[in-house]
């Protein structure tokens, strides 16, 4: 039983995964479209399934399953609680980003954070310290996800299985829909140097005659910094410290995003992350309308 329900719980978060992808396609297709009409019936058809079905199978899966031990019902436990918050959510970002302004670093309250973004069914998480410590020592950051991954959601790690990405020059991914959530670590190297980047292959380009001055536009350099980055723009950012800063963090993609501040990001609770993502999903975008 403790196989089957293993099964069952992949097939579940592979469909809220590829639902909140498909959900935020529309949203973007949607915000294009000036008929209200269409917006609300789109939101109806989308609507999420009510968070308390989902417990109540959880529930049912769990109390039949009378092999496995303490712990393994407790991972059991919090994997149905933190899947249908993110369930319940009318809006969940598809791309959040974890900015650090303090000093001193604690990879594992980092870890925790990271690990219950998956859970809730972000599909891609970026780290970010304006002095570049987390991407120096991404390894140890690394492991530290792997070991709370396997204390808070259980033994089962191919369930949350993630790919972790150092920089902009990793191998491309497709993230349209992605059912493997992806961790990337970022420093100042990828802000400004990045868009420096940029306009030096536009006017190398320009120096060989492969473009005329003409052609270069603020979408093809927008293009450039995109391709650069292989994610997503983020949706939400937490940032944790008292500086009032955005500390460089991917100015190119940070247009449209949400941000939450907390005091701090040692010792913050899951209450405390998901506050921030009820924030952004109960926020209301006019995108400059």
């Amino acid at each position: 039983m403790a196989l089957l329900y293993g099964l069952i719980w992949r097939l579940l978060l592979a469909l809220v995964r590829i639902k909140r992808a498909t959900v935020s396609w529309l949203r973007v297709r949607l915000r294009t479209w000036k008929g209200r009409f269409w917006q609300r019936t789109m939101a109806a058809l989308l609507l999420p399934v009510p968070a308390s079905e989902f417990k109540q199978k959880a529930g049912a899966n769990q109390s039949s399953d009378g092999d496995g031990d303490g712990d393994g019902k407790g991972a059991g436990s919090r994997r149905s609680r933190w899947l249908s918050d993110g369930i319940s959510l009318e809006k969940l970002p598809v791309h959040i980003g974890l900015v650090v302004a303090e000093e001193e670093l604690s990879y594992t309250d980092i870890a925790n954070m990271v690990v219950w973004c998956m859970a809730v069914g972000v599909s891609y998480v970026s780290v970010y310290d304006h002095h570049g410590i987390f991407q120096k020592n991404n390894s140890w950051l690394q492991e530290e996800i792997v070991r709370q991954q396997h204390n808070l959601l259980g033994g089962d790690d191919s369930t949350f299985n993630m790919e972790l990405l150092k920089n902009g020059t990793d191998k491309p991914q497709h993230f349209v829909v992605s059912c493997r959530p992806i961790v990337k670590v970022l420093s100042p190297e990828d802000g400004k140097h990045s868009i420096v980047q940029a306009a030096r292959k536009l006017c190398h380009s320009v120096e060989k005659k492969e473009w005329s001055s003409k052609d270069i536009s603020v979408s093809m350099l927008d293009v450039l910094l995109r391709e650069s980055k292989n994610i997503p723009d983020p949706e939400l950012v937490v940032k944790f410290g008292p500086v009032n800063s955005t500390l460089g963090f991917l100015p190119w993609h940070i247009r449209l995003t949400e941000f939450v501040s907390l005091p701090s990001h040692k010792n913050v609770s899951y209450e405390d992350l998901f506050g921030s993502l009820q924030h952004y999903s109960a926020c209301h975008q006019r995108l400059g309308q």
